[in-house]
């Protein structure tokens, strides 16, 4: 790893060159060490203070970012909107001034609308990480899935993704791509033509309407979850025809390649997305998805705080 982390902020991974992208995946690796030992918390952050606010609802990306920051010794509160002032009107903006005038160092951020994390980032001196802006990114799920592909095949150069599903509204798809590109890998975006514009093409990547043509050749199968909140319904005719021609199930797996890894974001819609049997089952890397997460967070905790690459001299 060559020289220090220079970003205040993980706003998107769109902006991330190939070298800071493998210098965060290179100090998550330092971490997920330090995770396997008896004693799993370091010092770097002693004395710091992150906050969370989640002003839209979440669960895994919540509590691995409470984690990481406990794991890095920092002092952690958690907001969510309804236990905000956002929720008697407050602007965001203002709500983010008065955590960083009580000495937050680092914001963390879930939003509903594209660019929150952006907007505070130009508003205020502590760092902000982008932790899901509406259907725009999710870098630290790129991050953890990118993360997780290297650890399991030992490469990212030449690999083949299928990224399925509900690509339009999905900020994890978008976060992938860039990741994933970057680093080499080969992107097919694979899901219903209502869901997945032609213009993705643009971004560097393969679109394709038909599962079947495309999982006999991928080495990384990333189902993403049918967003009903982002409204689909008007997109879908059905969700039994969605499974139909875009779910996992065991008669297409047959025909994958031996040693194809399942992927999912989360939350898992069983019989939907991927049959149950595949998600419980040996080629699923789902739960190493959730492990790893909490190091490639701490690893973003860490490098926007000032933090070198671990074991850099």
């Amino acid at each position: 790893m060559s020289g220090a982390w220079h970003r205040k902020d993980l706003l998107s991974l769109r902006e991330l060159s190939a070298e800071e992208l493998n210098q965060v995946l290179s100090t998550a690796k330092v971490f997920k060490e330090i995770l396997g030992r008896p004693i799993k918390k370091v010092p770097s952050l002693q004395g710091r203070t992150v906050v969370n606010l989640f002003v839209e609802p979440s669960t895994r990306t919540k509590i691995s970012f409470e984690l990481a920051a406990v794991r890095l010794s920092a002092d952690v509160v958690s907001l969510d909107k309804d236990s905000s002032s956002l929720r008697k009107g407050e602007t965001l903006s203002d709500t983010a001034k008065n955590l960083e005038a009580l000495q937050a160092g680092v914001i963390v951020i879930r939003h509903r609308s594209a660019g929150a994390a952006h907007f505070l980032s130009q508003r205020l001196k502590a760092s902000v990480i982008n932790a899901g802006d509406g259907a725009h990114e999710h870098p630290t799920q790129g991050l953890l899935d990118t993360f997780t592909i290297q650890e399991r095949l030992g490469k990212l150069e030449g690999v083949r993704v299928l990224i399925v599903g509900d690509i339009i509204h999905s900020r994890v798809a978008r976060s992938n791509l860039w990741a994933l590109t970057k680093l080499g890998a080969k992107v097919t975006l694979v899901g219903p033509p209502t869901l997945l514009p032609r213009e993705f093409e643009e971004l560097g990547v393969k679109v394709s309407y038909n599962l079947d043509e495309e999982m006999e050749q991928a080495d990384v199968i990333n189902l993403l979850r049918i967003q009903h909140e982002r409204m689909v319904q008007a997109r879908l005719p059905s969700v039994g025809e969605y499974a139909g021609l875009f779910g996992l199930n065991l008669d297409r797996f047959q025909r994958c390649k031996p040693g194809v890894l399942l992927m999912h974001p989360g939350p898992v819609h069983r019989g939907v997305e991927i049959a149950s049997e595949l998600a419980d089952g040996p080629q699923s890397v789902i739960l190493d998805q959730v492990t790893n997460g909490l190091a490639v967070r701490m690893a973003v905790l860490y490098l926007v705080s000032g933090g070198r690459g671990l074991g850099e001299s």
